[in-house]
């Protein structure tokens, strides 16, 4: 069971990837626990939400029932390979409402931002496979726990995205802010000293839509920021342009 949102940099590939390919792993024993879950609050025991994912919907609930508390709710998903792109993707675009931060912008572009940003994700996740990504739309209901089936809307995909982009708890907003206030892309690492995981997957994803040829702006945008030294400003310019 893998804990780990994000790609291995030098293969831009998943882990479940890199692990069939050097170990012969089979995907049908590979889960994940995502969020949107953020570990300050499930240390103040506020009620918090937790993911797992397999293609084994039974083992993946059993492993799930060993993390439920009075304070963290278990939800269970098979989309292995949606969920870990979800939660990619995610910390991009958290970077990106961070620099939005930094530069002024205000709650009003915040909210389109963030719209645009989880409709660019599903196209992306289309890409890949991602079959409940029309929000409204569920299968059948569980007969045990009466919850409808999930699909875009549900708390791993645009839950997890808000979280990350909203909370002050967020090391991908709190990053973004400062390359929005001018801080080169070094410095703000040297002063934040955490991992902000988007900076290493705004270039893993933008090698890997290389092939996928997905329409994603936003993040491509933040890659160029980032990594090709377009100035946030400058960068934010085009981004109001492509959102609608």
């Amino acid at each position: 069971m893998s804990a780990i949102k994000g790609l291995l940099p030098e293969k831009n590939i998943l882990l479940n990837e890199y692990l069939e390919q050097a170990y012969g792993f089979p995907l049908e024993d590979y889960f994940a626990v995502l969020g949107p879950c953020h570990a300050e609050e499930v240390a103040a025991e506020k009620l918090s939400y937790l993911t797992f994912s397999g293609t084994d919907s039974k083992m993946a609930s059993d492993i799930s029932a060993h993390f439920s508390t009075s304070y963290i709710n278990t939800i269970v998903n098979h989309d292995i390979l949606g969920v870990q792109y979800a939660a990619v993707l995610k910390n991009i675009y958290a970077l990106g409402a961070g620099i939005a931060h930094g530069l002024d912008y205000g709650d009003n572009f915040l909210s389109v931002y963030i719209a645009n940003a989880a409709d660019e994700m599903a196209a992306f996740l289309r890409k890949f496979g991602a079959r409940d990504i029309t929000v409204g739309e569920h299968g059948a209901e569980d007969p045990m726990t009466h919850r409808k089936t999930p699909n875009y809307a549900a708390s791993v995909y645009l839950g997890d995205l808000l979280v990350t982009c909203y909370s002050l708890y967020s090391r991908n907003r709190m990053f973004g802010n400062m390359i929005g206030k001018g801080y080169a892309v070094k410095t703000a690492q040297l002063e934040m000293n955490m991992v902000a995981e988007g900076l290493n997957a705004a270039r893993c994803i933008h090698v890997i839509n290389e092939n996928v040829e997905a329409t994603i702006p936003i993040a491509e945008t933040i890659y160029k920021i980032l990594w090709e030294n377009v100035k946030a400003a400058d960068g934010f310019k085009r981004i109001e342009e492509v959102m609608v």
